[in-house]
Order: C-alpha cells, then sequence, then structure tokens
C-alpha cells in the first residue's frame, strides 16, 4: 500500500525526507504568521478558509483573538484525508499527514509566542506579498521535494477530478479562485484578492524554483545548411552534445538535418553569433530547459539517490 512509507524506518534517505518537511512546514508557517495572515492575504487553499474563519470570529467570546488558523488546518484535513482514502485510495501517505500536522503546530504555535499577535512584521503590504510567496513557496517545495502534499485543497480537487475527468490542474485553480472569491465577500476590500493572487504566483515560482533549481540551460532545435560546422563549434569548441534529427520541409519537401543540442545562457551567445557568420538564413528555436538530466550535466542517478 502507498499509504504505508516506502524508506526503512531511521534509515539515512527516512531522517532527510522528514527533516524536510519539518524544515518546509516551520518555513511555511513563518510565511503565513509575519507576512501573509496579518494583512488578510488568502492565498487559496485550507489555510485561506482557516484565515477568514480567524478574522470573522475574532472579537467573540469564545475565540477573543481569532479562532486559531492551524487548528482549523487539522480541524479539517484529517476528515478531508478520511475522506480522500476511502474515494481515492490511500495515496497521500503518512508524510502527508506528518506535514500537515506539523504545519498546524507551528503555525498556532509561532501565533502564540508573538506578543504582537497579528500584527505584520512589515508595514508595507506588497513587501509582505513577495516575503510571504517566497517563504511559502520555499516551504512547500521542501515537502514537495520529500513526496508530501499540503493536503486540504489538493485532495478536494483530486475527488472532483476523479469525478468530472477534468485535468487537476484546472480543478485547483478552480478551488483557489472560489476560495479567494469567499474572502471578497467577507472582507468586502477588492484589494484582497488582487493582493493573494500576486502571493499565488510568487509561491507557484518559488516552489518550481525549489524543485528544478536556478537552472539558466538553454534547448536549442538548429535547421541549416551548413550543419556540419555548426556541428563541430558544438563538439569540438564548446565541447558540448547534441544529436541529429532527420526533418523534411513542409514547403520544400526536402529532407533537413536538424540539430538537438542543450548549451548554457552564455553559450547560446557564442553559437547565434557563430551561426549568423555562416549561415544567417538559419532556423533556430531555443528553450528554457528546467532540469537536464544525463551525461555534461546532473547525474540521473545521483537526483534518485537524492531523493
Amino acid at each position: 500500500m502507498s499509504f504505508l512509507p516506502k524508506e526503512k524506518i531511521f534509515s539515512k534517505t527516512w531522517f532527510l525526507d522528514y527533516s524536510l518537511i519539518t524544515i518546509g512546514s516551520f518555513v511555511m508557517a513563518v510565511g503565513y504568521v509575519f507576512f501573509i495572515t496579518p494583512y488578510k492575504i488568502v492565498p487559496g487553499g485550507i489555510y485561506g478558509l482557516g484565515i477568514i474563519l480567524h478574522y470573522i470570529t475574532k472579537g467573540m467570546p469564545i475565540w477573543a483573538d481569532g479562532f486559531p488558523i492551524g487548528l482549523f488546518n487539522l480541524l479539517v484535513n484529517i476528515p478531508l484525508t478520511y475522506v480522500g482514502i476511502k474515494i481515492l485510495g490511500p495515496r497521500f501517505g503518512i508524510k502527508t499527514i506528518y506535514g500537515f500536522v506539523t504545519s498546524s503546530i507551528f503555525m498556532d504555535g509561532i501565533t502564540w509566542m508573538r506578543e504582537v499577535g497579528d500584527a505584520p512584521l512589515v508595514p508595507d503590504v506588497l513587501l509582505s506579498c513577495i516575503f510571504g510567496g517566497v517563504l511559502t513557496g520555499i516551504g512547500l517545495g521542501l515537502m514537495f521535494k520529500s513526496k508530501a502534499t499540503s493536503g486540504g485543497s489538493d485532495i478536494v480537487a483530486m475527488i472532483i477530478t476523479k469525478y468530472t475527468r477534468t485535468p487537476i490542474g484546472q480543478v485547483l485553480i478552480w478551488v483557489d479562485t472560489a476560495i479567494v472569491l469567499v474572502a471578497l465577500a467577507a472582507f468586502k476590500d477588492w484589494q484582497i484578492p488582487l493582493y493573494s493572487m500576486i502571493v499565488i504566483y510568487i509561491t507557484g515560482k518559488a516552489v518550481d524554483m525549489l524543485l528544478e533549481g536556478a537552472t539558466y540551460n538553454k534547448a536549442l532545435m538548429i535547421v541549416s545548411e551548413k550543419h556540419e560546422e555548426i556541428r563541430d563549434k558544438i563538439v569540438i569548441d564548446l565541447e558540448r552534445g547534441g544529436t541529429y534529427l532527420k526533418g523534411i520541409g513542409m514547403f520544400t519537401n526536402t529532407e533537413k538535418n536538424v540539430i538537438f543540442t542543450v548549451v548554457s545562457r552564455r553559450e547560446v551567445a557564442i553559437l547565434e553569433e557563430h551561426i549568423s557568420r555562416i549561415d544567417p538564413d538559419a532556423f533556430i528555436t531555443i528553450m528554457d530547459a528546467s532540469e537536464i538530466l544525463g551525461e555534461g550535466f546532473q547525474s540521473l542517478r545521483k537526483k534518485v539517490e537524492s531523493h
């Protein structure tokens, strides 16, 4: 069963994964408590609903300081995970449960230790959006690296996808957008959903950078009559490899040799300058390569073993 951990308990991999989840939960909690929650920013998810409830219940006799966001996350995620296991099978794993439990504890623990309560760390809401999004993205990225998820809206999206066959990414956007709209209705402030969108975007970018790395490699596809000279430049001067692909021109219906290669951003400029001199009519497609695995780049074996 995938619900059970595959790693041997107390092994090096086990300690590394759970350490990353713990650190990730703490970093994410810091992002929320110091930067996101004080400005009522609602970046979707169960935590977003928790922030709405927190401010709605503020001043009530039972919860004078507002219903604890971490406790709300815990109370919602436990039954959601149970329902998810019943409907989707045991795919979430102990790591995900550990992740939302620790993040809930850290969030309420840090909030409780703060003497100023929900007061923002910095008086600039845009700066808070940036740092809150970055910290939340780093925290989530560390959890994802350990094959855990944040639970919550992810589980809801998976259930909806199962019955509607709608892509999960699209469903997640719907769910988070609905939660942001609930915040708009609750707080009646158009700035909140706008700032929330900024946080959602920055969080996503931070997660991508942590998982894929801040790489500047570029993938090139080159169509040129001077392909042999270009090949020599790539192999001899740049000391890179590549692959010849066979293509047929759509207008001329003639065979073409297409070079596919991956180089650094600096080497792109060198290659462009060389090609412009020998074949100004060459056709070049340049694409961002978020991750390159193989000889000359990151080792696939080492990456798999490190995870």
